[in-house]
């Protein structure tokens, strides 16, 4: 059973290109679905920035005040019950 969080491939939205995708997966041409894709970025820097957001909110929290804590707790329920 596929994991729910994966999202099914893109497919083209033009429909030439779509006529063409459908027909290389049906004669088994198309590139496997969990081929790696190159984005153009740097893998090093990619696990450095989610090193760092993994570490961000915990690290910010513990530095701040108890007080400002509480400030910015109701700032944020302020923000989302004005909606």
């Amino acid at each position: 059973m596929p994991n729910r969080s994966s999202k099914p491939p893109k497919r083209p939205r033009d429909m030439n290109q779509l006529a063409k995708a459908i027909v290389d997966i049906s004669i088994g041409e198309a590139p496997p679905d969990d081929a790696p894709v190159d984005d153009g970025k740097n893998p090093a820097a990619v696990a450095l920035g989610r090193l760092g957001g993994l570490k961000g909110g915990k690290a910010r929290a513990k530095k701040l005040s108890k007080k400002r804590l509480s400030e910015i707790a109701k700032k944020a329920a302020a923000a989302r019950w004005k909606r």
